[in-house]
């Protein structure tokens, strides 16, 4: 096996009112939240297929599948721990992360800090190997007409 793996994850979820706006294990407060069959918090999606496929254990769809109902509403942060899990199982554990969110609004430059040390926290490594960022994509498109965002994620594993 190879002392090193790297996974890159991507997910989108359309912005919708009456839904709690989940981003990187935090709540913001925001008048629109994601639409999706957990929380939606599309950064932890993005980081969890990065990390399972650096594994090569398929994707988060394919772990925590929408169809079944034990997922409804679930806790995004409590399928990161899982995924964290899975690779461990595989004698793997998560070096360093880093992901881009792409939206317009809420900005989520005060909020980095707290989500860095949640996820940090989650996949038991430093805040130090925790680098998230947004970015706009100028009006452009689904994302800058605000009707969703989305997140990539690349991801380092290192052999246990």
């Amino acid at each position: 096996m190879a002392p090193f793996r790297v996974g890159m994850g991507y997910d989108v979820h359309r912005l919708v009112a009456d839904r709690d706006l989940w981003l990187g294990g935090i709540k913001i407060d925001y008048p629109y939240g994601l639409l999706g069959h957990s929380d939606a918090d599309v950064l932890i999606h993005a980081l969890c297929d990065a990390i399972l496929g650096a594994a090569n254990c398929r994707d988060i769809g394919y772990h925590f599948p929408d169809k079944d109902p034990k997922y409804k509403g679930a806790d995004s942060k409590l399928l990161l721990a899982e995924v964290v899990k899975i690779i461990a199982g595989k004698g793997y554990r998560v070096g360093n992360v880093d992901v881009t969110v792409c939206l317009e609004l809420p900005k989520l430059n005060p909020h980095i800090p707290a989500m860095t040390e949640c996820l940090a926290h989650i996949m038991n490594i430093e805040q130090d190997c925790v680098s998230i960022k947004a970015t706009t994509t100028e009006k452009l498109g689904f994302t800058g007409r605000q009707e969703g965002i989305s997140a990539y994620a690349v991801a380092l594993l290192e052999k246990i």
